[in-house]
């Protein structure tokens, strides 16, 4: 890496006893470029410390209830890099990741997010929403169509099109505690059209470069089994169009939920 190159932080946010985060771990610490990494948690325990110490990562604990802003916001604020990515630590990312995102560096970007693979039970999986996902955010691969606002708010109105995890955020840029949303699932979709609406670059890399896994345990799973995800999803697209065109789309966007059958 030059010495212009950003500095990057990779954070893991860690929950319980994940019998994935291991795994997370070592494809961070594989990366192609020297990659600095450190675990956050509210959930702190033996597991998580015992692979911290493993590892020879820092480790942060934040005291008080678990809560996914807060934790996410913490995690994000623990990084004193001009880039960060919050990691997720059910998933796996590939070697060039972070190669690819300082590939594309530009100081006017305030977001970097990346193709995927969906992983289930063990082998990488295909499904039509990732493939709907990629035709939505076309425009945003282009650094020159990405720093409009129209191109970047429409590649969101029809459903959450970026995979959280793949995502990088210019700390310099966004400033501390970028999540501001009061949703609990709809989170991340609200914040990356907070982001989509600032003056500023959200770039997509048509790379699959993380493996994002779907299992039983997973959060987003929970909050479609509670009827939490639907009525979240409505309020973002409510955010985005009148009401009763938003009342259309989600007829049909409820149908991406079939992921996790």
């Amino acid at each position: 890496m030059s010495r212009t190159s950003p500095t990057h932080t990779f954070v893991i946010c860690a929950y319980k006893e994940s019998q994935y985060l291991e795994e997370c771990i070592k494809s961070l610490l594989s990366q192609t470029v020297p990659a600095k990494c450190v675990i956050a948690t509210s959930t702190p325990n033996r597991h998580i410390q015992s692979l911290a110490k493993k590892y020879h990562l820092p480790y942060y604990v934040r005291r008080g209830k678990s809560d996914i802003q807060t934790d996410w916001n913490f995690a994000y604020n623990q990084a004193d890099t001009e880039l960060v990515t919050i990691a997720h630590q059910d998933d796996i990312y590939e070697p060039e990741y972070l190669q690819s995102i300082l590939n594309n560096y530009d100081k006017q970007i305030l977001l970097y997010n990346t193709d995927y693979i969906p992983y289930k039970n063990g082998v990488d999986a295909q499904d039509s929403n990732s493939k709907i996902k990629r035709v939505l955010k076309v425009f945003t691969k282009s650094k020159f169509f990405a720093q409009f606002r129209f191109f970047k708010v429409m590649s969101l109105a029809f459903g959450n099109t970026i995979n959280c995890p793949s995502v990088t955020y210019n700390k310099l840029l966004l400033g501390d505690s970028v999540f501001t949303s009061e949703l609990k699932f709809g989170l991340d979709w609200d914040t990356f059209l907070k982001i989509a609406r600032q003056k500023g670059i959200s770039l997509y890399i048509p790379r699959k470069l993380v493996k994002y896994r779907i299992h039983d345990d997973a959060t987003t799973k929970k909050f479609i089994l509670n009827n939490q995800r639907q009525k979240e999803d409505l309020i973002m697209f409510n955010k985005i169009w009148p009401s009763w065109i938003a009342k259309l789309i989600m007829k049909v966007y409820v149908k991406s939920y079939d992921t996790y059958k």
